[in-house]
């Protein structure tokens, strides 16, 4: 799969940060058994940017974690040669704070915030149980075959 990852502030730029994200959308491609052909387009933006991108396609006046925007999303006939999945839009200035909300690092953040707008793209919702259930489940089967499983506290 090809992955393209962009910055809407190039003082987000880093190199490990950039092979993480491919790395867990390689690994959920393979595991979704996703085409090689496919293409992917990854934003890692702040607070503000994603705040206006939010507004804008989805009518939410808030800034979130991630967005995702699949290419074909609701058409019923996709050519077979159409490769391009769609965009994942990270907010690092979430995912940071999230990262010291659940106890675990940055980059780990980042990861399933990838790879939980990877599987929006492929289709997977979590509006209700059932559906929520296997998203999740998609999530930790990922992170788990990068070596990112989640710490969960004991206490």
């Amino acid at each position: 799969m090809e992955i393209t990852i962009n910055y809407s502030n190039m003082r987000f730029y880093s190199e490990a940060l950039e092979k993480l994200i491919g790395e867990v959308l390689a690994k959920g491609a393979e595991l979704q058994k996703v085409p090689e052909a496919a293409e992917i387009s990854v934003l890692i933006c702040d607070g503000p940017t994603i705040h206006e991108l939010n507004r804008t396609y989805r009518g939410v006046d808030a800034p979130t974690d991630v967005l995702s925007f699949a290419l074909n999303e609701g058409e019923d006939d996709v050519p077979e040669e159409e490769n391009e999945l769609g965009d994942i839009v990270i907010n690092l200035d979430r995912a940071e704070e999230q990262a010291k909300e659940y106890g675990h690092s940055r980059d780990r953040e980042v990861a399933y915030l990838a790879v939980h707008g990877f599987l929006h793209i492929l289709g997977y919702d979590h509006y209700d149980p059932e559906e929520k259930k296997a998203m999740r489940a998609a999530e930790e089967a990922v992170l788990s075959a990068c070596g990112l499983e989640r710490i969960v506290n004991a206490d």
